[in-house]
């Protein structure tokens, strides 16, 4: 089912992933500037981290702590990687492996890589303000 929601319904959109997903790991699909880096953010802040998340484009993967300074997830952007071999030379397996929360944009740049147990949040720009969102538990549905 297809969910649309706007900057002002973030919270709410945000409640409903929690609530939809039964995996820590979330595969975030959509064009550039549909909104996936804010919509993790989101996630982040209200998992309780703190209101430090940005796109790790230049590091390929940031790491975000709770109120209490223990690890909350990691967010990954795979946007510039060649082939997913990069991937796994930074450790993205030692990181799935992790009881952490796993936020992942451009997930298809390492597909053979991502767990069976993911999350698929596909994101679609309607016009400026509104999005669509679908979740799913492989790439394509």
């Amino acid at each position: 089912m297809n969910k649309t929601y706007t900057l002002a319904q973030l919270e709410s959109i945000v409640q409903y992933i929690i609530k939809e997903t039964n995996s820590k790991t979330l595969c975030f699909h959509g064009d550039m500037g549909t909104g996936k880096t804010t919509l993790i953010k989101a996630l982040v802040k209200e998992l309780g981290g703190g209101n430090t998340s940005s796109s790790p484009t230049f590091g390929i993967v940031n790491e975000y702590h709770n109120k209490d300074g223990e690890v909350l997830g990691y967010h990954f952007d795979f946007y510039r990687l060649e082939d997913e071999s990069e991937a796994l030379d930074l450790g993205l397996e030692d990181y799935l492996y992790t009881d952490s929360w796993i936020f992942m944009e451009w997930p298809e740049k390492i597909q053979s890589l991502i767990p069976e147990h993911a999350t698929h949040i596909h994101i679609n720009l309607i016009d400026e303000n509104t999005r669509s969102l679908k979740i799913s538990k492989d790439e394509t549905s």
